[in-house]
């Protein structure tokens, strides 16, 4: 019944995928898509809003897509440990919106390791998803792969990141061998990732939960 119950929410979710709040990103997705047969491109979650997002979560997406069709954290256990961030901080997920290093999967496989291309490959994606989300100024990079996007982007000369004068955090990923270790250092992780956060948020005008 509970199996039942997760597949009628995705359900209705993908439903929710071209709402106006997140049509113009979704969209993109399927663009994306298009240009790579065989493929499939996962969606943000209708919660987010194109117009209100702040911060920007990249995340390295090395393994396999998640079955809802949306982007994730990663595993459940990432999932929980991002959101026990944004609700420790009072981050509302209008003012976040998760994005791919390479926004492509092959529907059952993991991605694994990227190759230097393969990370060059999600530059332009991301720029145009930059462009949709005009208050955007700070990505928040999760992971070695979405670092090294996060570094190609920098060196980019495109108007867009100096008018908004973008800035990027590197933290690790939430799940994997990057989040190995004693509870007492993967809360050092999780203690460094708020702090991220946090300054973001200061840094985008948000206030953070007393």
């Amino acid at each position: 019944m509970t199996a039942l119950a997760t597949e009628n929410f995705h359900e209705e979710l993908l439903s929710r995928r071209y709402e106006p709040n997140v049509a113009p990103v979704n969209e993109l997705c399927d663009a994306l898509q298009v240009t790579k047969a065989g493929t499939a491109v996962p969606y943000v979650d209708p919660m987010h809003d194109v117009d209100e997002c702040r911060i920007i979560s990249l995340y390295s997406n090395i393994g396999t897509a998640d079955a809802s069709g949306f982007i994730t954290a990663g595993d459940d256990e990432a999932a929980t440990r991002m959101l026990g961030i944004q609700w420790k901080l009072g981050l509302r997920p209008e003012f976040v919106m998760p994005w791919n290093v390479h926004p492509w999967h092959v529907p059952g496989e993991p991605n694994g390791k990227f190759t230097p291309d393969q990370i060059s490959a999600g530059l332009k994606p991301l720029l145009k998803f930059l462009a949709l989300v005009p208050r955007a100024s700070v990505i928040v990079a999760h992971g070695t792969e979405a670092n090294r996007l996060a570094n190609l982007l920098l060196k980019t000369e495109v108007p867009l990141l100096w008018r908004r004068g973008l800035k990027t955090y590197k933290v690790r990923s939430l799940s994997g061998r990057a989040f190995a270790g004693t509870p007492a250092r993967q809360e050092e992780y999780l203690a460094d990732m708020r702090t991220a956060y946090a300054d973001a948020m200061a840094r985008t005008g948000l206030a953070k939960a007393s």
